[in-house]
């Protein structure tokens, strides 16, 4: 059965971009929750509880049809929060280095014209979802917890929980400030790992 991950620092760690308030709903309770109710409909098929979240989402036409949203819906948040824990540090920011700096420049001509059109998605996601950098360097969308895997689609190399849990309690409605701060504490370090990976 899954569970929620520790996070690697202290709530507090982003404090002046994510507050700890916002950190410890979002991981103890919103996280959580995903993983209970992705829990509670595998219970009825046993067969389902070895497979990985992963083969979980990629195979998802082929869960059985009553319990095939409630793993869309919490298999996906559940996945997504896993790697959004990992994209935070709080010696987060700057910018990336050596392949993923220079897909990105290859792709977008410059680091910051990739930072402007990365936001421009997230600030034009209508409700809830995510944006992802791809690691064919493509942004893209998803709504509410849906999956990139679920989509035939590789695993992406970042994103960004645009759900408003993840921020009102520190921006209330002003998206675009909590877009701008997050970029603070990105973990490159992350996302360039994922992105050479993906290379191999």
């Amino acid at each position: 059965m899954f569970s929620v991950p520790a996070l690697q620092y202290d709530y507090d760690a982003l404090e002046g971009v994510i507050s700890a308030k916002i950190m410890e709903l979002h991981h103890d309770k919103h996280h959580q929750a995903y993983v209970d109710k992705l829990n509670a409909a595998l219970e009825k098929y046993p067969e389902l509880q070895s497979k990985s979240v992963e083969e979980l989402l990629r195979g998802l036409d082929t869960i059985p049809e009553d319990i095939r949203t409630a793993v869309r819906n919490n298999g996906g948040g559940h996945y997504n929060h896993c790697l959004f824990w990992l994209w935070l540090s709080p010696d987060g920011g700057g910018q990336p280095e050596g392949a993923l700096y220079d897909a990105i420049v290859g792709r977008y001509g410059s680091f910051e014209a990739f930072i402007e059109e990365f936001n421009a998605k997230a600030l034009g996601l209508f409700g809830s979802g995510w944006v992802w950098l791809q690691p064919n360097m493509d942004i893209v969308s998803t709504p509410n917890q849906d999956s990139l895997l679920s989509k035939g689609d590789d695993e992406p190399i970042l994103g960004l929980d645009v759900w408003e849990h993840a921020y009102y309690l520190d921006y209330t409605n002003h998206r675009d400030e909590y877009i701008k701060a997050w970029w603070k504490v990105v973990n490159w370090n992350t996302a360039e790992a994922r992105y050479k990976n993906s290379l191999s």
